[in-house]
């Protein structure tokens, strides 16, 4: 996993009427080139200019901001290089978690914004999530309590190349699109789909940094509506329903009852609920929703939580006063997810590629990254049968982590 050092500075109208009458297109359906920027797009050149929270970062100032928390809270965080875009910009994540002897045995959870380039709310509202989390570490029981049991990724920026465009020095004229004119959001690998597309660099970094985690719940924050959407997006829901949509309906409606109650008139411009299945909104392929969901068997949803992609910077604030209570408690919910994601992922006999010399014959206990007991007896437990992934194997006093594919012959 690799860090960063001081060195660095750092929608086809809808298709479908349902009960509620003609759902407002998806903001992705037919994506203007460019979206009009807001009157009022102030920008920060330094860290302390993010101190009110109502301006957009330099690229500059957001690296900066990254490193300034990484040093100031070595004991609770460390910032991971994700990739790199096309032209060459950093795109970082927080890994926030305490140091503690049972780190690998906590769920972990992630957060990612803005891999559409002009949806910008959410890079500031995880930004400002972070500073929240971290400052508020030993003051906050409740909070103390979620960083103690809780592994957090943030990644406040997936498309560095498209919200800044025009410039490291501002997101005015950002793009949906990366420097190659693709929408990342079509991009990552799908299992639905009969013809593959060759993965951008972004994507492609974003698949490795997920393939190294044992991710269990996690969001892509998105903008141009506020409703939340899970999956399928591939399909609507009399096609193929997601075996845990009565679940994703619950979390859902958590999500904007308690926006509601600190402002009552946002999540109702696509329907009255708030919540809606992807696929019954507007069927895409490529997301990275329905990848995470089927090749990680990570329950991610995507949050749109502006009805403006360029929110004017004076409104930050106000967005992250009812947002903020919601992004929060969307990461407890982890610790409250279903007994199975119940994805479609193949079992196959365990191949395991081993990142220790564990002696054949030697007694061992096998985990999943929660710490649940999933196997034991002799090394190499062979005749598991378990989705791809990352597990941990306790062999004697020493536990080791091990990885196999589910392609494994």
């Amino acid at each position: 996993m690799k860090r960063v050092f001081a060195t660095v500075l750092l929608l086809m109208v809808a298709g479908g009427v349902g009960a509620q009458g003609w759902l407002k297109p998806r903001p992705d359906a037919f994506p203007p080139e460019v979206e009009p920027a807001p009157k009022a797009l102030t920008m920060a050149a330094t860290v302390e200019e993010m101190a009110s929270w109502d301006r957009y970062p330099t690229y500059e100032t957001y690296l900066a901001m990254m490193q300034q928390w990484a040093e100031s809270y070595p004991a609770l965080c460390h910032v991971d290089t994700i990739g790199v875009s096309l032209q060459g910009r950093l795109i970082l994540s927080m890994y926030i978690a305490p140091q503690t002897d049972d780190d690998r045995f906590r769920p972990e959870f992630f957060y990612s914004s803005t891999i559409h380039g002009d949806e910008v709310t959410g890079y500031v509202m995880m930004l400002r999530l972070i500073d929240t989390l971290l400052g508020s570490y030993g003051i906050s029981p409740r909070l103390t309590q979620l960083l103690d049991d809780t592994r957090i990724s943030i990644n406040p920026l997936a498309n560095p190349d498209g919200t800044y465009r025009m410039g490291n020095h501002t997101v005015q004229g950002a793009l949906r699109y990366n420097a190659n004119g693709i929408d990342l959001n079509r991009n990552f690998p799908d299992p639905f789909a009969t013809t593959k597309a060759a993965v951008e660099q972004e994507n492609q970094a974003m698949i490795d940094y997920v393939s190294s985690h044992q991710f269990r719940l996690s969001a892509n924050l998105h903008g141009g509506s506020e409703v939340m959407n899970y999956p399928w997006d591939c399909f609507t829901t009399q096609q193929r329903p997601h075996p845990q949509s009565a679940w994703w309906q619950e979390v859902g409606r958590r999500f904007v009852d308690t926006c509601r109650s600190y402002s009552p008139n946002h999540f109702n411009d696509v329907n009255s609920s708030g919540v809606i299945a992807g696929g019954d909104w507007y069927v895409i392929h490529g997301g990275r929703q329905d990848y995470m969901n089927y090749y990680h068997q990570c329950l991610e949803m995507t949050m749109e939580v502006s009805l403006a992609k360029l929110l004017a910077s004076e409104r930050l604030p106000e967005y992250w006063r009812f947002l903020a209570p919601s992004l929060i408690n969307y990461i407890f919910e982890i610790h409250n997810l279903p007994d199975a994601v119940g994805v479609q992922v193949p079992e196959k006999e365990v191949r395991w590629r081993t990142t220790a010399d564990i002696p054949a014959g030697t007694q061992a206990s096998l985990y999943d990254l929660t710490g649940r007991l999933l196997a034991s007896g002799r090394w190499p437990l062979e005749g598991c049968r378990l989705p791809a992934g990352v597990y941990l194997v306790k062999a004697g006093n020493q536990c080791f982590k091990q990885f196999f594919s589910s392609d494994a012959q």
